[in-house]
């Protein structure tokens, strides 16, 4: 199979953004340190950058949950939401083979699994900043159309950190 009929990284996310007929804008940009750094290299706030965290079920099935900066996972809400008892973040090379994405590039687009998504409600009516499936790239997206295109469920799921 040649390169392009199975693209790697943000390669990955730009095809399953078209597939979906989701616009976004997939860039370079020097690697951050942080997510504050980050933000200062792409001129936005922490907020507007959104955290693709692989969260782990017991029953060993994964899901993704959309987090924006400065707000982490609040565990009882999206327990509640879920309709589980248990979740927990998984190692990294359990989140790798989850989603064929390294932690800090982690995006639902182009996962290898098509995880369930679970957005904070937090992110909508924004345009967002997120991991685009490789180091050194981030994209741009509309959230609510992120939202349909993933067919997220939204709630309220974090907390300010």
């Amino acid at each position: 199979m040649s390169p392009a009929a199975n693209p790697t990284g943000h390669g990955r996310v730009a095809a399953d953004a078209v597939a979906r007929g989701l616009a976004l804008d997939i860039f370079a940009r020097p690697v951050a340190g942080s997510l504050a750094e980050a933000a200062n290299l792409l001129g936005i706030d922490v907020a507007d950058i959104v955290k693709s965290l692989v969260v782990k079920r017991s029953d060993g099935a994964f899901l993704f949950a959309l987090v924006p900066g400065g707000r982490s996972i609040s565990w009882p809400k999206l327990r509640a939401v879920v309709g589980v008892n248990k979740l927990q973040m998984p190692a990294a090379d359990l989140a790798l083979a989850a989603t064929g994405y390294e932690r800090g590039t982690i995006t639902p687009l182009g996962s290898t699994t098509a995880w369930p998504v679970f957005a904070d409600e937090s992110i909508r009516g924004r345009r967002v900043s997120m991991g685009a499936g490789e180091h050194g790239y981030s994209l741009f997206v509309e959230a609510d159309a992120l939202i349909t295109a993933l067919n997220a469920t939204v709630a309220d799921i974090s907390v300010p950190e």
